[in-house]
């Protein structure tokens, strides 16, 4: 799992989260370093070889960055399956949260660099998913939703909106390994991507007889 949730306030909501302070969000600032957390979260330990070639970046670059991450907590040797040939890695956290603002202030270009790898890696999901939609069975093609809603609301309602959505996912199983093993029979991984994006620069639309009746919504599913 590549998470990047941003909380002024509150406790991380995983007791396997790893909270960014001013390491670990360097450490988390660049795009490869994103993915390959990403990809150790979601399909589980693997080589810097195997990793390399699911990313269409060389050996040598995924070791460097794994061992980048090693040094700053988010990923181990897995040495139950190392060899002296092979090293293995793993995913020491099931998610990444960024909840300090003040770090956010303190570290400004790290910030933007660590959000922009994340917002990648989120497109790269979702361009993924898109090229697969054709090929899956039709109770999951089903499923599929891409929407988004313009809402206009004050920072204290955006906040608890905010709040809602994650109280809403709080009921369901999130997909960790162990809750993979004891999941129910077709159960598959499902990601579900927020974004709330303040857009602050949006001028006012005169509310007029016509545009009244015009949902602002836009979904396509």
């Amino acid at each position: 799992m590549t998470d990047a949730t941003k909380r002024p306030e509150g406790p991380p909501t995983d007791v396997n989260s790893a909270v960014l302070d001013a390491k670990g969000l360097r450490a988390m600032a660049h795009p490869v370093r994103v993915r390959l957390v990403g990809l150790l979260r979601k399909h589980g330990p693997s080589t810097a070889t195997r990793l390399a070639e699911r990313l269409g970046v060389n050996s040598g670059t995924a070791s460097y960055h794994l061992r980048q991450l090693g040094a700053a907590g988010f990923v181990e040797e897995d040495t139950e399956r190392g060899n002296a040939r092979e090293r293995w890695w793993r995913s020491v956290h099931h998610m990444t949260e960024l909840n300090d603002p003040e770090l956010a202030e303190r570290e400004p270009e790290a910030t933007l660099a660590y959000l922009q790898s994340v917002a990648a890696a989120y497109t790269l999901r979702v361009q993924q998913t898109l090229s697969e939609l054709q090929t899956m069975p039709p109770a999951w093609r089903d499923t599929f939703d891409l929407s988004d809603w313009a809402l206009r609301l004050t920072p204290d309602e955006a906040a608890s909106l905010r709040e809602e959505l994650r109280s809403v996912l709080a009921r369901y199983r999130r997909d960790t390994p162990e809750a993979a093993l004891s999941a129910p029979e077709g159960a598959e991984r499902v990601g579900l991507v927020t974004h709330l994006l303040p857009e602050l620069d949006a001028s006012p639309i005169p509310v007029t007889s016509e545009s009244a009746d015009d949902p602002s919504g836009t979904e396509t599913s």
